[in-house]
């Protein structure tokens, strides 16, 4: 059964974390020179797998007594708080063009380059941390799957015209504040519990 409540909690904690990142500016980038579609189609499959990694990971913590577990996300999660706040605006990142423009030239190129640039992402952090707190895969996987899926495509089809609008800084520092009260949460109930 998937819950609604950690889908959506997942959701907007890897949404907000992923939308400042190069990941989302690389998007962008192959969108503005090839058909979104397939473009799209390599970068979601390259989430897919991160995902899965992800949450096997996880699921993996949940393993451990729980108090160990809540101790090790709420160190993790407060890291990744830190990281934000400490994060420097990322520059644009120089992405080779296909020689054609098929699909699997154009998707092959987005899914190497999400595969690579996310390997151990904070994103992919995250939703392990998120799996192992919640000891509910399937939820967890699809708010983390559904919201990198959203901000690609945010960054394929409107990304310029989004972060016109919403300053990078803003959104970063709501992100790490969400993971900062994840954190501190998650160390309470270690030590409550």
């Amino acid at each position: 059964m998937i819950s609604f409540t950690v889908t959506a909690l997942v959701f907007g904690v890897v949404f907000l974390a992923e939308l400042p990142d190069k990941t989302a500016l690389a998007g962008l980038v192959l969108g503005t020179r090839y058909r979104a579609s397939y473009v799209f189609a390599g970068v979601a499959a390259a989430f897919a797998l991160h995902v899965a990694l992800a949450v096997a990971a996880g699921s993996v913590l949940t393993l451990l007594p729980q108090q160990i577990t809540h101790a090790l996300t709420g160190v993790l999660f407060l890291g990744g708080a830190a990281v934000l706040l400490m994060k420097r605006d990322e520059d644009e990142e120089e992405i080779r063009k296909p020689e054609n423009q098929s699909f699997w030239k154009v998707a092959g190129s987005g899914f190497m380059l999400i595969l690579v640039a996310e390997f151990g992402d904070l994103t992919q952090i995250m939703t392990a941390n998120l799996a192992a707190r919640y000891d509910d895969p399937l939820s967890v996987g699809l708010g983390a799957v559904l919201a990198l899926w959203a901000v690609a495509g945010l960054g394929i089809v409107g990304g310029k015209a989004l972060m016109k609008r919403v300053p990078l800084r803003l959104i970063t520092k709501i992100a790490a504040m969400v993971m900062l009260v994840l954190g501190v949460w998650s160390l309470w109930e270690a030590v409550a519990g």
